[in-house]
Order: structure tokens, then sequence, then C-alpha cells
């Protein structure tokens, strides 16, 4: 819970663009998910649909908001073009964040101080270790 699946950066949102992610993430996933959470943008739903798989499809209520909020920094960043010169290469730097950052995002509110302290130190000695190599 709480982790990025993946990020693709498209210059549209219809359906082909939907379809392409969820083909994405349910390769990578490797299993089928038991409910598929989504804003309400309906090329979501149509290309879920193309999959088969609009009994698991959940918009209602306030069960996205940890998906909008996840990605409000790339949304940012893009608005902004941050050091991105092509969308390839904003396209490599976030996936490249989604995977540190999955490394590094501990939810906090679930463990004690002293627990966040050790998974802490054991997450920068494992990033000193690749970074080292």
């Amino acid at each position: 819970m709480g982790e990025v699946l993946d990020v693709i950066l498209q210059a549209r949102r219809d359906r082909k663009a939907a379809l392409k992610l969820m083909r994405r993430l349910l390769k990578r996933q490797g299993y089928l998910p038991g409910a598929v959470v989504t804003d309400r943008l309906r090329s979501y739903g149509a290309a879920l649909r193309d999959l088969g798989l609009t009994d698991r499809h959940v918009t209602g209520g306030r069960s996205n908001n940890r998906a909008e909020v996840s990605h409000q920094p790339t949304r940012r960043r893009e608005r902004q073009r941050r050091g991105f010169r092509s969308p390839a290469s904003a396209q490599r730097f976030l996936a490249t964040h989604a995977a540190v950052y999955n490394h590094f995002n501990v939810q906090r509110h679930l463990i004690s101080r002293g627990a966040l302290r050790e998974l802490r130190s054991q997450a920068f000695a494992t990033w000193r270790e690749i970074a080292a190599a």
C-alpha cells in the first residue's frame, strides 16, 4: 500500500494511452489485482472494459486519494519543466525516482520511532552499497 507502481509520460490521456498503462502495470505485477483504483477519467473505464476488468474497477468515494496525491510532485515538475529537456529524459528520471522513492518511503504512522530509525538506516546502508558498485 502506498507504493508507486509505474510512471508513464504520454502526450494524451485517451483510451489508447490508458490501455498502454494498464497492460504495462498488469504485466509487471504478474497477477490479477482484486481492485483497480483510478480517478473518474472515462478513458480508464474504457481501457478496463477492453481488458475485461470492469468488475474490479473502483472510482468512488475517497478510495483514489492516495493515487491522486502521489503524482502531484510529478505534475508540478511537468508544468514547470524542471530540468526536463524532453519527455524521454523525464520518463527516465521519473521511472528511477519511483524505484528509489519506494525504497525510502516508510509509512511512519504505522511504526514506532525506533523502528523507523532502524528501517531508515537499513535503507541508507543498501543505498550506499548500490551507489558504490
